[in-house]
């Protein structure tokens, strides 16, 4: 079941990577574009998952307008915004991390499905490892 990649492809050929690892607070998903070179790539657990999951909904129901930004604490310390420069994106912000994360709209209803079995994955193994600890 693990390690679990899926990569959604715009029509235009841009490329967003969504990896799914076993990790103690259940699982860890990474964010990579194998599209761009030297690009960063970002990390969420199953909490991050969820707010960003909520996050993407929110954002396309908003459009045209602002939302405020959502912060998730914790070892995948991370900020969520709306970007309306250029063009808009959702912007992933990784406390520590100098680099942002942009995932523009194209990808969001994908991104949205993909995270939802993600977060019912990552549930799964935060329970298994709960029950493997005591």
């Amino acid at each position: 079941m693990f390690p679990r990649i899926r990569e959604i492809i715009d029509a235009g050929g841009c490329r967003l990577r969504i990896s799914v690892e076993p990790h103690p607070s259940g699982a860890i998903v990474l964010f990579d574009r194998p599209d761009r070179a030297r690009y960063p790539q970002a990390a969420l657990d199953g909490y991050g998952a969820e707010v960003l999951c909520g996050y993407i909904m929110a954002a396309r129901l908003a459009l045209p307008n602002p939302i405020p930004d959502e912060i998730v604490d914790g070892a995948f310390a991370s900020r969520f915004s709306l970007s309306h420069r250029d063009v808009v994106s959702l912007v992933l912000t990784q406390t520590g991390a100098r680099a942002r994360f942009e995932i523009p709209p194209q990808f969001w209803d994908r991104l949205y499905a993909e995270l939802s079995v993600v977060i019912a994955h990552s549930r799964e193994l935060g329970r298994r490892s709960t029950y493997q600890l005591q």
